[in-house]
């Protein structure tokens, strides 16, 4: 790593000022250059949970984008790099002000990037599964001698943090974000690839375009390295010479696949088989179908790491999964309201989704909340999306979540409900949300997408428990 990142004491960049520092992949960021000793501040447009522990935790953040709001301390560009995340508006007062005032501007993924040509990279990419395949090789590795420096997409509730660190780790095990293509600027030494369905096309433009970003991806990895491709992908690799591509699936194909998967008891066990390698009686901490595959990727990982048998079967069997990746906030034991809530964005997602926790609650009636995520993600996946959630035996659809999007004429969530066969299907404005919870008799319940519906779950679990939401 260059010496202005890795060492501040010698450093002319003593200070880090993150633009957008309430994100999630820039909290983790965040969190390790404190760990390091920097001086750490930074603007976001709204406070949040994750906002207030940070500022807890030492990183001085305004909620103003003005750049009168930018501390003393971090006005000089000498002893100060800014780093940014794309979602921020190019004409950003706060940003723009540092451009014109000479300061070094990079995206969160150079600095990512810059941390991979440091350190040998796990880099795990994909349209969707990352975030737990992520978490879950992190607690295999922090839990052995190799250890890592995880940089994770989502908080992993067994240390209630986004940011893993293991001091003296030549690891790190970083979510190779595809949006943006920010995940070109990494140098892995192992690559995973979970999936590649079309995501993002407002800057792929289309399937061929996304396909050919995750193969320029794939070129980035290491000489000596490996590739861990999901059988069945249309993907097609560049790699360089001297990497090795090995196939994974929680099936039964693969170079790295599972077998004798058995559900019961509420727990979830499978055998890995992998190149001269069987591991038995594995456990699943989350045991959920979708995780088959997690687990067998994050096992393949950390072993071609150095992980032992032991390290990878203690760090499944203990993982507690990430935040909004299948978490179960009400178990619905004895017949109770259960309720759940997972990040599932992509129609293949929703779809598998709805699928595991009908057969974790078999017989059951699943209702599902699904608030989408953009514009431009639900022009392009309407039909698809209506199909995945017609798996539900009710849907209820609040209005877009526009994130960084303006508004396009003629998208709505109608168009996505108008298509939905489900038995009961209703649209309900985010804001009348929790009214009509109070006032309906829910089974199984599940909140799904990008969006931040996550944020009414505290309520939500209040009404289903007999309480009063604040």
């Amino acid at each position: 790593m260059d010496n202005n990142i890795n060492q501040p004491s010698d450093s002319p960049f003593r200070n880090i000022f993150f633009v957008g520092a309430g994100g999630i992949g820039m909290a983790n960021l965040e969190r390790y250059f404190l760990s390091r000793g920097h001086n750490v501040a930074g603007y976001d447009r709204t406070e949040s949970a994750l906002t207030k522990q940070l500022e807890e935790e030492g990183v001085k953040i305004t909620y103003i984008d003005s750049p009168e709001e930018i501390p003393e301390l971090f006005r000089n560009p000498k002893e100060t790099l800014v780093v940014y995340t794309p979602a921020i508006p190019a004409d950003s007062p706060t940003l723009s002000w540092f451009r014109q005032n000479g300061f070094e501007v990079i995206k969160r993924a150079a600095l990512l990037g810059k941390i991979t040509r440091s350190t040998k990279a796990i880099c795990v990419s994909g349209s969707h599964g990352k975030t737990t395949t992520c978490s879950m090789t992190a607690n295999i590795l922090r839990n052995s001698k190799v250890g890592c420096n995880a940089f994770l997409g989502g908080i992993l509730r067994n240390i209630n943090s986004n940011l893993v660190i293991c001091e003296g780790s030549e690891w790190s095990v970083i979510e190779a974000d595809e949006y943006d293509r920010s995940f070109h600027q990494l140098s892995p030494t192992i690559a995973i690839v979970t999936s590649t369905d079309p995501d993002h096309l407002d800057i792929y433009g289309n399937e061929e375009g996304y396909l050919e970003g995750f193969a320029h991806f794939t070129s980035l990895i290491l000489p000596g390295g490996v590739l861990l491709l999901h059988t069945g992908l249309k993907l097609h690799p560049r790699v360089k010479e001297g990497v090795k591509i090995m196939t994974y699936s929680g099936g039964n194909d693969g170079d790295w696949h599972a077998e004798n998967i058995k559900f019961g008891d509420g727990s979830l066990t499978f055998t890995l088989v992998g190149p001269e390698i069987s591991i038995e009686n594995i456990e699943v901490g989350v045991p959920v179908e979708i995780n088959i595959d997690n687990a067998v990727a994050a096992a393949a990982a950390s072993i071609l790491a150095g992980a032992t048998p032991e390290n990878v079967k203690y760090g499944l069997k203990t993982f507690r999964g990430a935040k909004r990746r299948f978490e179960v906030i009400l178990d619905g034991k004895g017949g109770t309201t259960a309720l759940l809530d997972d990040y599932a964005h992509s129609p293949n997602e929703v779809r598998a989704s709805i699928r595991s926790v009908k057969k974790l609650y078999p017989g059951r009636k699943v209702s599902v909340i699904f608030q989408p995520h953009l514009y431009t993600r639900t022009k392009d996946f309407a039909k698809e999306f209506a199909s995945a959630l017609s798996e539900a035996d009710q849907v209820i659809m609040p209005e877009i979540y526009p994130a960084r999007e303006l508004p396009i004429p003629g998208v709505d969530s109608m168009l996505i409900l108008k298509d939905v066969t489900s038995p009961l299907k209703c649209y309900c404005e985010r804001k009348d949300l929790l009214n009509l919870i109070k006032n309906s008799n829910f089974d199984i319940l599940m909140t799904l997408g990008a969006a931040d519906i996550d944020r009414l779950l505290p309520d939500i679990k209040k009404i289903i428990t007999g309480q009063s939401p604040e």
